[in-house]
């Protein structure tokens, strides 16, 4: 959760790291192909769950719902249902494309996710997923699970059973271990 100003730029850093070349994608590239969207909405999303941490004035109340109507128009224009404070520092949306996390969940450090991904809930519980994950395109993760830190689930890959084991590759459905 971001609760000052430090930590609010070190999200950013860290997001602009994790996104490599489309953080630096330049203002005309952006208006006439996209680049830069995914980093915008990170930005974005960073500075909305900073301004919903924070105790604040009137004035800061009044800005955070003007920064909270362009999050949710952005979030629809590319497809994401991202809530706030569920994922940690250095966050790396590969594409557009609808990317479904419940608010329960979460996701450690430098996360990557792909298009297709939904990390839903099960009798009530949700997956808690650890540092430097890969999360393949249209990979299912659903309910109470843990997911080791460093693995890689491979595309379309559902995942219902916790994964302990940190730096494996998983596939299929059920996901299984292929790769140690």
């Amino acid at each position: 959760m971001i609760k000052s100003r430090d930590e609010l730029n070190r999200f950013y850093l860290a997001d602009k790291i994790a996104l490599k070349e489309h953080a630096y994608a330049p203002k005309w590239r952006n208006l006439i192909f996209g680049e830069g969207d995914i980093y915008h909405f990170q930005l974005l999303l960073r500075k909305v769950e900073y301004y919903h941490n924070k105790n604040k004035n009137i004035f800061e109340k009044i800005f955070l719902s003007y920064l909270y109507r362009k999050y949710i128009k952005k979030s629809q224009l590319l497809g994401f249902t991202i809530p706030l404070n569920v994922i940690s520092q250095g966050l790396s949306i590969a594409h557009r494309g609808y990317i479904v996390i419940n608010p329960e969940a979460r996701i450690g450090v430098n996360c990557r996710i792909h298009p297709g991904v939904v990390i839903g809930e099960k009798h009530g519980k949700s997956p808690k997923i650890g540092d430097n994950v890969y999360i393949g395109p249209g990979a299912k993760i659903f309910g109470g699970v843990t997911i080791a830190n460093g693995v890689k689930i491979g595309a379309n890959a559902v995942v219902n059973k916790s994964i302990i084991e940190e730096n494996v590759t998983v596939v299929g459905i059920p996901a299984q271990v292929i790769k140690k």
